[in-house]
């Protein structure tokens, strides 16, 4: 959308909530393009890595998986 100063200051809100919708809103003076108004660009966060907190973890004793065979078999008799 092109409009020229004057109306950019009259609708300013309407602008900015155009803008936020998406669109682009390209400010004129006297035919000539002096700004534009677009909507920010979101850059979503990434998650921390959780390599380092692995790394903190220390295991001890046998395997889980180990641990309920043994108690299965010995349960059965």
């Amino acid at each position: 959308m092109k409009i020229n100063v004057r109306e950019a200051r009259k609708n300013f809100s309407s602008l900015l909530a155009s803008a936020e919708q998406g669109e682009e809103i390209v400010i004129l003076k006297h035919g000539k393009e002096i700004a534009r108004l677009v909507p920010p660009v979101i850059v979503p966060k990434k998650l921390p890595s959780m390599k380092a907190f692995r790394g903190t973890i220390k295991v001890e004793g046998k395997p889980l998986s180990r641990v309920i065979i043994e108690e299965r078999e010995g349960a059965r008799y």
